[in-house]
């Protein structure tokens, strides 16, 4: 099974835009912020900090992810949505035998998803790696967990 987040790359781009807007008005409209404080720098500096959490964690929740179970290796990977293709440093990829599958867990946070495989080692213990799923759907999630179930099920039953 093949599966992938490529479609949200859009919804991010189109996220990003409408902070850059709001930062602009935001600048232009400076004047109106100054009912709030008698200081306008300190006006100032909170709507930055404000504009710049809610950039950062767009940034960070922001991948993309891509999970190949077709054949005898499974390819997981997650990497940055923008500038992924010149700069690798947000990429996270792990190929691994379909026999080499200990478990799998899904984690749901408030404003995050992750999903943590553990793998068999043969020179260390088991290998925890994990993966941002934020922007995976509800339908793809269910497939990948069916996908997942099924390998750890036959591993077990391989392994008796």
């Amino acid at each position: 099974m093949r599966t992938d987040n490529g479609k949200v790359k859009n919804i991010i781009i189109s996220i990003y835009f409408i902070l850059v807007v709001i930062a602009i008005i935001m600048a232009t409209v400076f004047s109106a912020f100054s009912h709030l404080t008698d200081n306008a720098e300190l006006t100032f500096v909170i709507i930055v900090f404000v504009f710049l959490g809610l950039f950062l964690a767009v940034y960070l929740i922001a991948k993309y992810f891509e999970y190949d179970s077709d054949g005898v290796q499974v390819i997981v990977l997650n990497k940055g949505l923008f500038f992924s293709d010149k700069f690798k440093y947000r990429t996270h990829e792990i190929e691994f035998k379909k026999e080499e599958l200990i478990g799998y867990k899904f984690r749901n946070y408030i404003f995050y998803r992750s999903l943590t495989l553990f793998i068999k080692s043969e020179n260390k213990g088991p290998i925890k790696e994990r993966f941002n799923i934020t922007l995976v759907n509800y339908r793809k999630r269910k497939y990948i967990r069916q996908s997942l179930s099924k390998m750890v099920k036959k591993n077990i039953s391989n392994k008796v």
